[in-house]
């Protein structure tokens, strides 16, 4: 059986990248066709108010990253928010990336900010901190393409942290067998950080531009982010 995943999409890519990368949702699907978990994706634009119909069912919920800031009152993310609190509370999966990540760590009662660290850019390395029957293949650390200035700064109660750097204390975290969430992007290519970080560069700043650039010349985990991802949507947890 193909695991049926729901791909909230949560912003529309800039005019001069559309052509070639589409959008967040299309970037998903092409990165989970890499892995080996049999899945299929709808995508919803919530941006523009889509949402599937009351009949769709899905096994999990991803919402992809943003322009948008996660603690901002846009009309479009409060009713976003509302959507996924009561899917939270119907018992459903939910896998959060980037702005994703953040927003459910603010609804489940942690907290998100513009970070004091200022923009993450480029490949980043994270320690793993836990360890989960889901988080295979095995990797000592993980390696992931950034770009964000916000940051989830206090985690919900019953979260536990996955990875974590100086930089960034809580770059992964999942809430028992229903939530996990990444600050980084599986779904980035080099290609697509590479031209994020030149239309970024004056915001940047040379040094945080130079050596975002400089750090593509490393791979990255993305692949296997997105096998843990299928991998935690089809565990079923043991019964005592």
């Amino acid at each position: 059986m193909s695991l049926r995943v729901c791909i909230l999409e949560t912003d529309i890519l800039r005019p001069e990248l559309v052509d070639q990368y589409q959008g967040y949702g299309q970037m998903f699907q092409r990165l989970f066709s890499q892995q080996p978990i049999a899945a299929e994706f709808i995508v919803y634009n919530v941006m523009q108010g889509d949402y599937p119909a009351d009949s769709e069912v899905f096994d999990a919920y991803l919402v992809t990253g943003s322009k948008a800031d996660s603690f901002a009152t846009d009309p479009w993310i409060e009713t976003l928010r509302a959507y996924l609190l009561n899917r939270y509370e119907r018992g459903d999966k939910l896998l959060g990336i980037c702005f994703g990540h953040q927003l459910l760590a603010l609804l489940l009662g942690g907290k998100s900010e513009r970070a004091s660290q200022g923009w993450g850019v480029g490949i980043h390395n994270y320690q793993l901190a836990a360890k989960a029957p889901w988080m295979s293949p095995v990797v000592e650390e993980l390696t992931l393409l950034i770009s964000h200035q916000d940051q989830v700064t206090a985690l919900p109660q019953n979260a536990t942290v996955i990875a974590s750097s100086d930089f960034c204390p809580f770059a992964a975290y999942h809430i028992n067998d229903q939530v996990l969430c990444f600050q980084g992007h599986p779904e980035f290519i080099h290609d697509y950080s590479r031209a994020l970080l030149d239309i970024r560069q004056q915001n940047l700043g040379e040094q945080i531009y130079q050596s975002g650039v400089a750090s593509l010349a490393h791979d990255h985990h993305g692949v296997t982010v997105a096998e843990w991802m299928m991998r935690f949507v089809a565990h079923k947890p043991q019964v005592a």
